[in-house]
């Protein structure tokens, strides 16, 4: 009521150790401790407690922390304002792989260029550092987890637009495993395709016959009741799964070789993905990019 706001400070239980260094750097870094967990859970959370902000506020604390221990080692003195800026500068761009964005904010936030060469080595050394280790953004690392950043890699920006679940094709007539050489003929005789699933009555994928390799014994019909079809069958190296990335589909077939491949989701037979109708879409995405 008096207006004397130093009575807060003295009724505070760390006043009686107001002149103690080490307990300043103690809270430096219990405040820094403490707003990293602080940010990642709000963040984690999904709360709207932002990043750029919190950013500035530990790259400020982080370089007070470091001017005022180098005074205190005797190594000073040490511009404690010009180097809380420049810890701000490299917190920016590191954390959000902008170091540009930070050279130049902290520049006009000062007023001056007198900073520009520390603020760029600082930032440079930050975010080469840290692109060792992420290669990704706070803002951008989730996405790039999941397969669904665009960026500027054509290639790459154009499989992240494609699913797979889009290109999985289901007109393959099944047979089952303990059906005879004459069932599978009289299925040839019906499919358009050249593919067969094996699999049960549970949808239990158990391989594939491919035409080409039977070709030699469908035309003897002495082998039709003798020959089982788990004889004919073969399990592929490569298998796919509805929830991959289309990056990982796409070297799976470059890697193989292989035109068609199958799509299980917990062991059972969903269906097949197709190399030619793949590049096809991917060609097409291709030359829309190309045309914008």
């Amino acid at each position: 009521l008096k207006g004397d706001y130093g009575i807060l400070f003295e009724n505070s239980i760390f006043y009686p150790y107001k002149d103690s260094i080490i307990l300043v750097f103690i809270l430096f870094l219990l405040i820094l401790f403490f707003k990293a967990i602080a940010t990642s859970v709000t963040f984690g959370a999904g709360g709207i407690g932002g990043i750029f902000a919190p950013t500035l506020f530990m790259g400020a604390f982080a370089g007070l922390f470091f001017a005022n221990l180098f005074n205190y080692l005797g190594f000073g003195p040490l511009s404690e304002s010009n180097f809380a800026m420049v810890g701000m500068s490299g917190l920016i761009a590191g954390v959000l792989h902008a170091p540009l964005t930070a050279i130049f904010l902290i520049a006009e936030i000062t007023g001056g260029y007198e900073l520009f060469v520390p603020l760029m080595i600082t930032s440079t050394i930050s975010y080469a550092t840290i692109r060792l280790f992420i290669t990704n953004s706070v803002y951008t690392h989730q996405l790039a987890k999941r397969g669904e950043l665009i960026t500027h890699h054509k290639d790459k920006a154009i499989l992240s637009l494609l699913k797979v679940n889009k290109f999985i094709e289901k007109n393959f007539i099944p047979v089952k495993p303990d059906a005879t050489l004459g069932d599978l003929v009289k299925v040839i005789a019906k499919s358009t395709r050249n593919i067969f699933p094996v699999i049960d009555e549970e949808n239990n994928f158990y391989g594939m016959i491919f035409l080409d390799d039977i070709r030699n014994i469908i035309f003897k019909p002495e082998k039709y009741d003798e020959v089982k079809v788990n004889s004919l069958m073969y399990m592929p190296n490569t298998l796919i799964d509805p929830d991959e990335s289309m990056e990982e589909v796409a070297k799976k077939f470059q890697k193989t070789g292989n035109y068609n491949l199958p799509v299980l989701k917990d062991g059972k037979y969903v269906g097949f993905i197709s190399r030619a109708n793949v590049f096809s879409e991917y060609r097409r995405l291709l030359k829309d990019f190309s045309d914008e």
